[in-house]
């Protein structure tokens, strides 16, 4: 069973930053794109970065871009989001997601395991 666990998530201020960690089943990890998707109350949840398998090549929401940033540690089975000058349109839950499959993908569909997410707020 592959199982993916977030930390890292509290109240900031703005401007602020925050370390996201996620850490997965070592068995899947390796070889696996993974991502960050978030969900405001009341919104969809959306897209926010992605990482390739050896983490080579990212990709990232416009409106993160900049600002946030992805990683990953294979060696830990671990993926990291790096959020800097955090604002409060920021606030959200943050799911870490993997995907059966090395290449980064930006589509919700494209993620087969989730996590339980972590909560990230941003005051004005």
């Amino acid at each position: 069973q592959v199982q993916l666990v977030e930390s890292g998530g509290g109240l900031v201020q703005a401007g602020g930053s925050l370390r996201l960690s996620c850490v997965v089943s070592p068995r899947t990890f390796s070889n696996n794109a993974m991502a960050w998707f978030r969900q405001a109350p009341g919104k969809e949840r959306e897209f926010v970065a992605t990482i390739n398998w050896n983490g080579g090549r990212t990709d990232y929401a416009l409106s993160v871009k900049g600002r946030f940033t992805i990683s990953r540690d294979n060696a830990k089975s671990t993926v990291y989001l790096q959020m800097n000058s955090l604002k409060p349109e920021d606030t959200a839950v943050y799911y870490c997601a993997q995907r059966l499959g090395p290449f980064i993908a930006t589509n919700i569909n494209d993620y087969n395991y989730w996590g339980q997410g972590t909560q990230v707020t941003v005051s004005s």
